[in-house]
C-alpha cells in the first residue's frame, strides 16, 4: 500500500468511526491538565493530533512518527487548519533510544504500540518521558474493520482476516496484548481500561464504503501469495462492486488503556 492509500486509510477510519473517536478525545481532554505537553507516538497523517490541539485549545502537541511522507501531511494539514504554531513533527524510531522529547504531561499511542519489536521497552521509555502524574492512553484494534457481515461475501472476508492475522502474527506484531498489565509492571498506576464494540449498519455514509474500498485492497493486496485465486478474483470483484451496494456494515472492536505515572 502506499502512503498515500495508507494516509486515505487512517483519515478515513477516524471519519468512519467518528463517534467513537470523539468519545476517546473527549475522555482524554477530560483527564490532561492544564496547558499539556502531549506527544504522538506514530501519530501517521496526524487525525489524533489534530482532534487533540482542538479539543485542548490550551495544549502544545509533538507528533513523532518514522515515516517523513506522513509528517509532512501532518503538517500541511496542521497549517491548513491554523493549529501549525502548536503541532510539531519530530521523526523517530521508537524502537530506537527515544529523543529528549522535554516535559511531557500526556503521551497518546493509537494503535502504534503492536508494531515497535521490544514493547516492554517502549512503556519504560514513556514512563520516563511523563512528568509524575502524566498520562499514557493506548488505543489499540482488537479486530480489524469487517464491512461483508450478513452478505454472501461474508465467508471470502473471514478466511481474508484469518490469513491477515496468521501473517501479522508471523512478522512479530503485538496484537492482543493485554497492555493493562504491561503498563502496572512498568510502574503506572490508575489503569483504566475500556472496550468499543462498534458496529455501524446500513444504510452508510458514503466515506464508509470508501473506507471499506481501501480497506479490502489493502487484505487483497498483501494476501497475493496466501488466499486462493478463487478468493482473489472474488476480492477483486467485491472491490469492484463496492460502490453499488447497500448492505455493508463496519463492525470492529477496540480497547483503550488510561493510565498514570
Amino acid at each position: 500500500m502506499t502512503h498515500d492509500h495508507m494516509i486515505e486509510l487512517l483519515d478515513l477510519d477516524a471519519e468512519v468511526l467518528h463517534d467513537y473517536f470523539h468519545d476517546l478525545i473527549s475522555w482524554v481532554g477530560r483527564e490532561a491538565p492544564d496547558h499539556p505537553h502531549i506527544v504522538d507516538l506514530g501519530a501517521g497523517s496526524g487525525t489524533a493530533s489534530l482532534a487533540l490541539a482542538r479539543e485542548l485549545p490550551d495544549s502544545r502537541i509533538t507528533a513523532v512518527d518514522m515515516s517523513p511522507d506522513m509528517l509532512t501531511h501532518l503538517r500541511d494539514r496542521a497549517d491548513a487548519a491554523g493549529l501549525g504554531n502548536r503541532i510539531r513533527t519530530l521523526e523517530a524510531d521508537l524502537d530506537q533510544p527515544w529523543p529528549d522529547l522535554g516535559p511531557t504531561h500526556v503521551i497518546w499511542a493509537a494503535a502504534s504500540m503492536h508494531h515497535l519489536a521490544d514493547p516492554a521497552k517502549a512503556l519504560a521509555s514513556a514512563y520516563a518521558a511523563l512528568r509524575p502524574g502524566g498520562l499514557l492512553v493506548i488505543a489499540e484494534l482488537d479486530s480489524f474493520p469487517r464491512f461483508l457481515a450478513d452478505t454472501p461475501d461474508e465467508d471470502v472476508e473471514s478466511r481474508g482476516h484469518t490469513e491477515s492475522a496468521k501473517r501479522r502474527h508471523e512478522a512479530g506484531m503485538h496484537m492482543h496484548e493485554n497492555w493493562g498489565d504491561r503498563m502496572r509492571q512498568t510502574g503506572f498506576t490508575s489503569v483504566t481500561e475500556r472496550h468499543f464494540d462498534i458496529n455501524l449498519r446500513p444504510p452508510l455514509p458514503a466515506a464508509a464504503t470508501r473506507y471499506a474500498e481501501v480497506s479490502l485492497s489493502r487484505m487483497r493486496h498483501s494476501l497475493e501469495e496466501r488466499l486462493s485465486p478463487a478468493d482473489l478474483a472474488a476480492l477483486d470483484n467485491i472491490v469492484a462492486g463496492l460502490a453499488g451496494r447497500d448492505d455493508l456494515s463496519v463492525r470492529t472492536e477496540r480497547t483503550v488503556w488510561l493510565a498514570r505515572r
